[in-house]
Parts: structure tokens; C-alpha cells; sequence
């Protein structure tokens, strides 16, 4: 008896490129434990009745999900509620430290508890993207480092988002993988 493939839509939306990266390292990581894997941005994202699960993922700009995202996520509901969904989201908050930050970073935003109470996914977990200096006002560096961010640049955890891979593949009963995706 041959094993059934699972198709997983991995949907994203992104602005400068940290979450469409994220997006695909999951697509990867999840197609080398044989699962057949469509990567896609949330403006161009197919039907999610084609699919057995559905990864989301999007930048976070003032509090909220990226509007593509959203509408995406908002349209297909129903579609979206009937079938195994995992989602997350990149921004500045889990990149903070100390007391302040810490609270901070690690609350829910409103309008994201919203979106993710929509759809009911399995899991949500909120990952930090990039952040460089150059370009960013001084009032919002400032705000940065009194919030407890600590450094500019790739603040990723490659770490924890392969974590959260192995866990989504754990629910999928997938193998493990015969080869390990590297990250950017």
C-alpha cells in the first residue's frame, strides 16, 4: 500500500523578503520529508481546497498583518477552517529583550488574535525578521532601543522556526527528512 502524499500550501505575504525566506525554507523543509509542497504569495495564492494543510505567514506592520494576508485569510475562512492551518508572523516583537520588551514582544496583537481566531489554526507563532538601521528615523531607532532591541540585522532564530517545522511535520505524520534544507 503506497503512502499518501499530503499537498501543504504554504501562503505568504511579505514586504521587505524576511517572511516570503521564512516561507520558503518551510516549503523546503517540509518537501524533503515528502510532502508536496506549493509556495505562494497571498495576492497570486491558489484555491486552499487543493490542499490537505495550509501554512500561513505574514510581515507585521503596525500591529497587524499585512493587508494582503488578511484579505486572503478572510475570504477563504470557511475553506480554511475545514482543513489542518499553522500560522505566523515576522516583526520586530520576538527580537525584543528585557522587562518592557519582553511583555511587549510576546502579546498577541489585536488585530492578529483576530485574524489567527478566524481561521483557528493549529498553532500560531510570531518569528523575528530583519531589521536594519539604515533608513529608520531616529525616533523609531530610539524606540527600538528603550523597547530592549538589541542589535540590527538578520534577528531571525533558525532554530525555533526548524523546531516549529518539526512539530508541524510530527501532526502531518511525515518522515523525517532524507535531506536538511539550509536557511538563508
Amino acid at each position: 500500500m503506497e503512502a499518501i502524499v499530503p499537498r501543504i500550501a504554504v501562503i505568504y505575504s511579505t514586504a521587505q523578503g524576511s517572511t516570503r525566506e521564512i516561507a520558503d525554507f518551510i516549503g523546503a523543509s517540509l518537501a524533503a520529508r515528502g510532502a508536496k509542497v506549493e509556495l505562494a504569495d497571498a495576492e497570486h495564492a491558489p484555491d486552499p481546497t487543493r490542499f490537505d494543510a495550509v501554512i500561513l505567514g505574514s510581515a507585521v506592520h503596525d500591529r497587524a498583518l499585512l493587508p494582503e494576508l488578511d484579505d486572503y485569510t478572510r475570504s477563504h475562512r470557511d475553506e480554511l477552517r475545514a482543513r489542518p492551518v499553522w500560522l505566523f508572523s515576522v516583526g520586530l516583537g520576538p527580537a525584543l529583550v528585557g522587562p518592557i520588551g519582553h511583555l511587549i514582544g510576546r502579546a498577541v496583537p489585536k488585530r492578529i488574535a483576530a485574524l489567527r481566531d478566524t481561521v483557528t489554526p493549529r498553532d500560531y507563532r510570531a518569528f523575528a525578521g530583519h531589521y536594519e538601521r539604515a533608513g529608520v528615523s531616529l525616533s523609531a531607532r530610539t524606540l527600538y532601543r528603550l523597547l530592549g532591541g538589541s542589535r540590527y540585522g538578520d534577528l531571525r532564530d533558525w532554530p525555533a522556526i526548524t523546531a516549529w517545522i518539526d512539530i508541524i511535520a510530527q501532526e502531518l505524520k511525515l518522515p523525517r527528512a532524507q535531506a536538511i534544507p539550509t536557511h538563508p
